[in-house]
């Protein structure tokens, strides 16, 4: 049996997921990053993007908007603004999200209006992004990798 580490993402609202895991790969301020058990204790930041749990042979993808990460020596915990399993995403709301944001970004005239429409067009598709994942690999047979992986 592989080793395991536990691992939790938690918003101001929920506990989105909690299990012991094999591996996390995160969105870094300073770029992607996995953490696999006995990783060194570390605090950062993280961005808007993909988060991707490995546990049993399977993959758990979640898109989050950011937040924080804290590994220790038990337990990995994410501290996020938001975070959706790619299962709860609804494709069509986030759709008409990206057209709000694009369309933001189009009639922006500050630069905090044009910081506001950015971060909405960025979570939109982080969110459009992970559930197409998930509804290429439903489309896959069972034991074959994904596409391009």
């Amino acid at each position: 049996m592989a080793d395991l580490v536990r691992f939790e993402i938690i918003t101001g609202e929920r506990v989105v997921y909690a299990a012991d895991v094999e591996s996390v790969t995160l969105p870094g301020t300073e770029g992607e990053l996995t953490v696999l058990p006995h990783h060194a204790p570390l605090l950062t930041m993280l961005k808007p993007g993909e988060l991707v749990v490995r546990r049993g042979g399977e993959e758990v993808a979640m898109a989050v908007s950011g937040g924080f990460l804290e590994v220790m020596p038990d337990k990995v915990v994410v501290l996020a603004d938001t975070a959706e399993r790619a299962e709860e995403i609804d494709i069509a709301r986030a759709e008409e999200a990206r057209r709000r944001a694009e369309e933001s970004l189009r009639r922006a005239t500050t630069e905090e209006e044009l910081a506001r429409a950015r971060v909405a067009l960025q979570r939109a598709l982080v969110r459009l992004r992970v559930a197409e994942r998930r509804r290429r690999r439903e489309r896959l047979p069972r034991g074959t990798g994904e596409p391009g992986a």
